[in-house]
């Protein structure tokens, strides 16, 4: 039985017309019911990557968020909102990203529970291909429904951050470095991402793609509109989807490869599309970060090695756009990152290519360049 997608058009962030349309996507899964029950608690896990505007297209809209609260209140549901952005995960960290991400309003608004509890918690996986325990934000294991609200966009590391990257917010704060540090190359990332995914077991898994982000996501993009909701039970089937829409091929995504792997679906014909569809949406492909994943060719693995050393890419930080505040050094996994004179410098030796510099700079001031030999290979 192939997995339902649910695609649906949605014009603007309009509560009133998005709860009208998350009902209608939950309408064609069975009806919201089937997932939720009264009494339950639910935690609703968003992309809050770091601390900004909701107009940036950065993180998941609060619209969106208030109009799927309202809906889970409505079904007698007690609901805590949160989310592990990158960098710290303390209460101050928490209440910064809530405040300018839009979501303390929507808390206000609705009564909804704001989640502080930066209690972990190890979690056994046995049934893990890379990890088989990881360490997760309790305020999520102990409630009684998971739900996903991702976003869709670009992704410097992964090509395209969708319902299953949005998991690795589970992970608490300075934790996710360490996740990167042990497995730096882009595939094993991925394995462990579905494994997180697949321990998690979302009950449902919702994209903000009204304005998703193309370019340098996850955070230095380009806002893109599309006007789509999507909602799934499967986190692997919705980014096929959705990726399909951005006009990415799916299975080029490295994490739809690792389901691939996994037998999961990884193109649009292992899927059942409900709602719209595809060419009901005039969206143009979206630009690509110039850099994704690895490169591999057809010749031995130590071959392979030696040739991403010089084809790797490197971050390059500039300097009219550094205020120095140091976010990029205190978050780098490998601490290949020290304080130059007039922005940071870089241990190329030691960089792993996560691109977490660039993921969590607040002024865009990291890029990230080709090498020679990878420019003149791969024009």
């Amino acid at each position: 039985m192939l997995e339902q997608v649910v695609l649906w058009k949605c014009g603007d962030y309009d509560p009133e017309l998005l709860k009208e349309a998350l009902k209608r996507c939950f309408t064609l899964l069975g009806g919201l019911d089937k997932f939720v029950r009264s009494g339950q608690t639910v935690f609703l896990k968003l992309n809050l990557l770091m601390k900004k505007k909701p107009e940036d297209a950065v993180t998941t809209h609060p619209a969106v968020v208030e109009a799927m609260v309202r809906l889970l209140q409505e079904r007698g549901a007690t609901v805590i909102i949160g989310d592990s952005p990158g960098g710290p995960y303390n209460q101050m960290a928490l209440k910064a990203v809530y405040r300018t991400a839009g979501i303390e309003e929507v808390a206000r608004k609705t009564g909804a529970t704001l989640n502080f509890n930066t209690q972990e918690i190890d979690v056994p996986y046995p049934e893990g291909k890379i990890i088989k325990r990881f360490t997760l934000i309790k305020p999520l294991v102990d409630a009684d429904i998971y739900i996903s609200l991702s976003k869709l966009k670009t992704h410097m590391m992964t090509k395209f951050t969708g319902a299953v990257k949005v998991n690795f917010g589970a992970i608490p704060g300075m934790l996710k470095a360490e996740y990167h540090f042990k497995m730096p190359r882009v595939m094993d990332f991925s394995e462990m991402l579905l494994d997180l995914t697949e321990c998690l077991k979302p009950t449902l898994n919702i994209m903000d793609a009204i304005v998703g982000m193309e370019g340098k996501g996850p955070s230095a993009g380009t806002p893109k509109k599309v006007g789509a909701l999507l909602v799934s039970t499967s986190a692997p089937a919705l980014d096929v989807v959705a990726a399909a829409l951005a006009g990415i091929e799916p299975v080029s995504i490295p994490t739809v490869k690792a389901a691939e792997n996994r037998g999961l679906p990884a193109s649009i014909n292992q899927v059942e599309l409900m709602g719209y569809k595809l060419t009901d949406f005039n969206v143009q492909p979206f630009a690509l970060p110039d850099y994704t994943g690895e490169a591999r060719f057809p010749i031995p693995d130590l071959l392979n090695r030696f040739l991403e050393s010089w084809l790797k890419p490197r971050p390059v930080f500039l300097e009219d756009q550094c205020i120095f505040c140091r976010e990029c050094i205190n978050n780098c996994p490998p601490k290949a990152l020290s304080a130059g004179n007039k922005a940071p410098e870089i241990d190329l030796n030691k960089c792993i290519r996560c691109f977490c510099c660039q993921e969590l700079c607040p002024r865009k001031a990291v890029d990230i360049k080709k090498s020679p030999l990878a420019r003149l290979l791969f024009k």
